[in-house]
């Protein structure tokens, strides 16, 4: 094993050289780099990419701090607050907005404009990197994360089901189906943090609407038909579909509840292939797109993470260049292909890993014409406290049934109209 990672890492630095910086400029020069969204395969690549970095610019350290994602925005908004902020941060889609509109984050146009890597970029990236206000890129995707549906093969064929649901009808009839076997349940709801993109999910397809807004910068959440979608849900769940103990899972839970066998369907980005396909045979799971609703369409979730620079670096050019490193061909393909994230760069989509049938459920989707990926509205200062903290704290309470799927979207929809409202005053 010792001597496979040499080797790795050796390829790596070959294929990973920067260009040197000259002279006392790299004089023991420290950079400080947060991962957020983190594994123990994830923080092992990136210390591989680092390495490289570092061996390609004599004298630069570069110090990884990572933050379990269950406690990563208090914990990476304490640190802030105190001043102590890093050079690099992998900042995720939802955070964006609520350094980016405080001035905290570097302006990265000026950089992409001098990189001869940004034309590899494909258009999502470009896009969703200047999500912020549609023309400034304050963070630098890596890739991008897509709902499909896994489902456990076996578990189908003991209760009966003959072929994976296409519609939301067909998903709560294997539900029920797989539910009465023995300790077996449907699906694996996600109650804890990160929820978010399983309500909007079931509540967009019963809808058959992904709107968050009206023209007035009204929320549709608490309109009836997203009510609808949103009740359903919570009655999934009184209904003894998924896990009872659910309630509080976050996604390493709902990944091992899959591979596990507790319950037979899960809906994942690609990064969960990695914990699965190490604990499952090919032909015991399978990915298809996300079942729809009665209007025919399913309205996955599409989310990204990428890099984001401090603009209080006091080393911008070294950072830059470390983010270069992280983002150019082969360190984003590395990582990629342990994260579990379509790719952000065009060249990186002929990589032969990404042709395996493994991927086949996110290609389907984004081939189908009715299946609409769509953003969350993270370019909102306020989102990153809507998403992982009243989300989750209001959704247990109507999982429990102490407040109602109306009392809920009502709560939900007051505050996004708000900030919505807000940040359309602050736009004209």
């Amino acid at each position: 094993m010792t001597t496979a990672r040499s080797a790795t890492a050796a390829l790596l630095a070959a294929a990973l050289g920067t260009t040197l910086l000259s002279g006392a400029a790299l004089a023991q020069t420290t950079l400080k780099l947060t991962e957020v969204i983190t594994s123990p395969a994830r923080t092992q690549t990136l210390q591989e990419i680092v390495k490289t970095f570092e061996a390609a610019n004599p004298g630069v350290t570069v110090e990884i701090t990572s933050l379990p994602w269950g406690e990563a925005f208090e914990k990476f908004a304490t640190t802030v607050s105190a001043g102590e902020t890093p050079d690099v941060v992998e900042m995720p889609d939802t955070w964006v907005a609520l350094y980016a509109k405080n001035g905290a984050l570097e302006n990265l146009e000026p950089y992409l404009a001098k990189w001869s890597g940004a034309a590899d970029l494909n258009e999502r990236a470009l896009q969703f990197g200047r999500m912020t206000d549609g023309k400034t890129a304050y963070m630098l995707p890596y890739g991008f994360y897509l709902g499909a549906m896994f489902y456990n093969k076996t578990l189908f064929k003991e209760a009966g089901i003959a072929e994976p649901p296409k519609t939301i009808a067909e998903f709560q009839a294997a539900s029920e189906a797989v539910s009465k076997l023995p300790g077996k349940t449907g699906y694996c709801l996600r109650g804890g943090r990160g929820g978010l993109n399983d309500w909007t999910v079931f509540m967009n397809a019963i809808a058959g609407d992904n709107t968050y807004f009206k023209p007035d910068g009204t929320s549709t959440f608490a309109d009836p038909e997203k009510v609808k979608g949103l009740a359903w849900y919570v009655d999934y769940y009184k209904k003894g579909l998924a896990p009872k103990d659910s309630i509080s899972w976050g996604f390493n839970e709902t990944v091992a509840g899959f591979y596990s066998g507790t319950c037979a369907m899960l809906n994942q980005d690609p990064d969960a292939l990695i914990a699965i396909s190490e604990r499952m045979k090919p032909e015991e799971y399978g990915v298809v797109p996300l079942p729809k609703g009665e209007a025919g369409k399913a309205f996955p979730v599409i989310g990204y993470a990428g890099w984001s620079m401090f603009a209080n670096s006091e080393n911008k050019e070294m950072a830059w260049k470390l983010i270069e490193t992280l983002e150019g061909t082969q360190g984003n393909v590395a990582w990629n292909k342990r994260t579990g994230a379509l790719p952000a760069l065009k060249s990186a989509e002929n990589d032969p890993f990404y042709a395996s049938d493994a991927f086949k459920g996110w290609f389907d989707s984004l081939r189908d014409p009715n299946i609409v990926p769509t953003s969350l509205p993270s370019y909102l200062e306020e989102f990153a406290y809507f998403k992982d903290s009243l989300v989750p704290t209001s959704s247990q309470r109507a999982l429990l049934g102490e407040i109602t799927a109306e009392e809920m979207a009502k709560e939900w929809a007051d505050y996004l109209t708000a900030a919505q409202q807000k940040y359309m005053a602050t736009a004209q």
